[in-house]
C-alpha cells in the first residue's frame, strides 16, 4: 500500500561527530521500508564544524538527503520553522533530531498513525515507551518541571511536549505557520498550542528513545531551562493580545531582546517569509 508523501526535518548545530551514521540508519531504513516518496532535508543551524561536508558526503549516496545551510546560528526551533516554510508537495511533515535518539522506524510508526489525527507525536513518559538508556536525572526533573509550568500555563495534556520526534499533515502545518515565532527549545511548546488553537487534534503515542551522549541541551541545562522558560511565557502572552499590547509600551519587546542576548539564546522570531529551496 502506497505511504504519503514526506518530508522529514532534520535541525543540526555542529553534529559532524554524529550526524553520519543517523542520516544512514534513515536513508537505508526509508530506502527498504517507506512506500512512497520521501525526503530528508537537514537545516544546518550556523554551524562552525563540518556538518555540511558530512551531509553532502551521505547525500551522495542518499539522493533522498539534502540540506538547507543558514552560516548565523538561528536556534534549533528557527532551524525548523525554515524548515517547515519550504515549498513541498509533502503530505505529511515531520521532525527528529540529529543525534539519532529516535530509530527511524518509531519516526516511521508515528507517520502511520497520521490518520488518527492531525498531529502525532512521540513520547518518553506514557507507559509503553521503550527507553534503552534513560536521560540523566537532572534532565529529567527539569522536564517534569517544564510539563508542570506548561500544563498549568496551556492545559496541553500531554506528558512530553518536547520529545522531537513528531510528525504533521501539511494542512496543519500551512495553518499554524504565522504562529510559530519561538526560535529555542520551546518551539515544540509554541507548535502544539498553536495546533491546538487552530483546530487541529494531536494525538501522543509511546516511543522508542536512546538518550545519546554530547546532549547540547544537558550541557547547558540551567541556562536553557530560564530560557525555555521565557519562552513559554512569551506564548502565553502573545495568546493574550490585550496583555500583551498593554505590556508593549513598558518596553517590553527591547527587554525581550535584551535578556535573550544576555542569555546567548535566538530571540523569537518574525512572521514567515519564503524559504530558500534546499541544496541537493
Amino acid at each position: 500500500m502506497t505511504e504519503p508523501s514526506l518530508l522529514l526535518l532534520i535541525p543540526a548545530y555542529n553534529e559532524e561527530a554524529r550526524i553520519e551514521a543517523m542520516l544512514r540508519e534513515y536513508g537505508r531504513y526509508f530506502q527498504d521500508h517507506y512506500h512512497g516518496s520521501f525526503q530528508l532535508v537537514v537545516v544546518l543551524n550556523g554551524c562552525r564544524d563540518n556538518t555540511r561536508g558530512v551531509v553532502e558526503r551521505v547525500a551522495k549516496d542518499f539522493p533522498q538527503i539534502n540540506l538547507l545551510d543558514f552560516p548565523d546560528p538561528i536556534g534549533k526551533g528557527g532551524a525548523l520553522i525554515e524548515g517547515l516554510k519550504l515549498p513541498s508537495r509533502a503530505d505529511v511533515v515531520g521532525y527528529v533530531d540529529a543525534d539519532g535518539a529516535s530509530p527511524p522506524r518509531a519516526f516511521h510508526d508515528l507517520v502511520r498513525r497520521i490518520g488518527e489525527a492531525d498531529c502525532v507525536i512521540g513520547s518518553r513518559w506514557l507507559p509503553g515507551a521503550v527507553l534503552h538508556q534513560a536521560q540523566p536525572w537532572m534532565r529529567r526533573f527539569t522536564s517534569r518541571c517544564f510539563h508542570a509550568i506548561v500544563e498549568l500555563l496551556f492545559w496541553l495534556h500531554v506528558k512530553d511536549t518536547q520529545c522531537p520526534c513528531k510528525a504533521m499533515r501539511r494542512a496543519a502545518v500551512e495553518k499554524i505557520l504565522s504562529s510559530l515565532r519561538i526560535a529555542d527549545l520551546a518551539f515544540d511548546v509554541n507548535l502544539l498550542v498553536a495546533i491546538k488553537r487552530a483546530g487541529f487534534s494531536v494525538l501522543e503515542v509511546p516511543t522508542e528513545w536512546t538518550d545519546k551522549a554530547g546532549s547540547k541541551v544537558t550541557s547547558s541545562l540551567f541556562r536553557n531551562s530560564f530560557v525555555m522558560f521565557l519562552s513559554v511565557v512569551r506564548v502565553w502572552l502573545v495568546n493574550r493580545p490585550w496583555l500583551y499590547r498593554c505590556l508593549r509600551p513598558l518596553g517590553l519587546g527591547p527587554l525581550e531582546s535584551w535578556i535573550y542576548k544576555k542569555l546567548r539564546a535566538p530571540k523569537p522570531r518574525p512572521g514567515p517569509t519564503s524559504a530558500k529551496s534546499p541544496e541537493s
